[in-house]
């Protein structure tokens, strides 16, 4: 596989491989999405704006230079601006990888952060010397203000040139609460949304706070991904009964889909109970032994083995399947990244081995389209 270099979302040439519940595999345009769905499908995307969450300043005391990346937040609640988890790194910008950052100084309970015109308290430390829970100073709009006119959107070394904000939004972003893109909504366009209607395929969001995807350190890479809040709404939990009831299946858009639906379905007891709506925390951590109850499709991006995003697939395909497609990737030269090509990944047929003429891949989903009331700070969707 190659880095996606460029922040280009929806690239003509981009890609889709596709692994069925036996493990065969077809290499697709990406434009072929909608042939892989049949009516009375749902797809169910992530509809989550993507906050400039990359915040750089110094540290109040010792004067040093350093950059703050909000990562997560319990709840999706405009006025909760009194605890944010952040990574912190030491001096640099993302030319440089995070592997190679230098380490924030050292931080402490009660530490004062000033990031441009914000000031965050170190609310406490949290196992981790780039890990913390912050506290910003102020009224809610005036952090939200301040981050909008401070923050960058998070960025890593593969992509040289600074990143907008639209680079990061999906078409169908609404409210702004994600850290990091949800990045395989960058799947959809109108033209797919029309393609999905013609074939009788439904369409419904959700919205859950995508965190970060690395942090240079191996030891805090392994607490990935970090509790992430969500919210499903009424009017798709009832799709996805009638889609479930009418032999559909649900197709997620993304990893961040599947944490939040399966995290809900786990808060019933018994295994046909109703999907619940309204907000949660995703706390799960999604791999081989799960046992998915709503899910049953995945689409997703590229992702390399190790990553936690990588981890979640297994859900979905036997290790052996996992690691043919990742050959398959390879050989095809398919590339990674959150503006890379994409992977289909139908949930296996359990007690069948999985086989394959071929080798395989991976991969998770996103859509969205629930409209909320768009804060004026934030670019016009349209221009996604």
């Amino acid at each position: 596989m190659r880095a996606a270099d460029r922040p280009m979302q929806r690239p003509s040439d981009a890609r889709l491989l596709a692994v069925d519940a036996e493990g065969r595999m077809r290499d697709l345009p990406r434009a072929a999405l909608a042939s892989l769905l049949r009516a009375g499908d749902l797809v169910v995307a992530n509809d989550a704006a993507t906050l400039p969450a990359s915040l750089g300043g110094v540290h109040a005391a010792r004067g040093a230079a350093l950059e703050v990346r909000l990562a997560a937040r319990r709840t999706l609640a405009h006025d909760d601006v009194r605890a944010f988890t952040a990574v912190v790194f030491g001096e640099g910008d993302h030319r440089m990888r995070t592997e190679d950052r230098p380490a924030p100084p050292r931080l402490a309970q009660g530490d004062t952060l000033r990031l441009g015109p914000l000031e965050a308290r170190v609310a406490r430390t949290l196992g981790h010397p780039r890990l913390v829970e912050l506290s910003f100073r102020g009224a809610p709009d005036a952090v939200w203000a301040g981050i909008a006119a401070h923050g960058r959107p998070i960025q890593y070394a593969h992509v040289r040139d600074p990143l907008a904000l639209w680079d990061v939004w999906t078409a169908v972003a609404a409210r702004p609460v994600a850290f990091e893109p949800p990045s395989a909504g960058f799947v959809l366009d109108w033209s797919l949304l029309h393609a999905l209607a013609d074939r009788g395929v439904g369409f419904a969001t959700l919205t859950h706070a995508a965190g970060l995807s690395s942090t240079g350190d191996a030891a805090l890479d392994g607490r990935l991904p970090l509790d992430e809040a969500y919210e499903i709404p009424r009017a798709t939990v009832a799709a996805i009964a009638a889609a479930k009831e009418h032999g559909g299946r649900i197709v997620a858009i993304g990893t961040t889909v599947v944490r939040a639906l399966e995290h809900a379905a786990s808060r019933t007891h018994a295994a046909d109970a109703a999907l619940p709506s309204g907000p949660g925390l995703a706390d799960l951590r999604l791999g081989p032994r799960t046992r998915l109850r709503v899910v049953d499709a995945i689409v997703s991006g590229t992702h390399e083995p190790g990553t936690s995003h990588h981890a979640l697939l297994a859900a979905f395909a036997p290790e052996d399947v996992l690691a043919r497609a990742d050959a398959l990737l390879e050989r095809l030269g398919y590339r990674t990244h959150e503006c890379g090509d994409s992977v289909w990944l139908k949930a296996a047929l359990r007690g069948q081995s999985a086989r394959s003429n071929l080798n395989t891949a991976t991969l998770a989903s996103r859509l969205g389209q629930r409209r909320t009331r768009r804060p004026s700070w934030m670019p016009n969707a349209s221009r996604m």
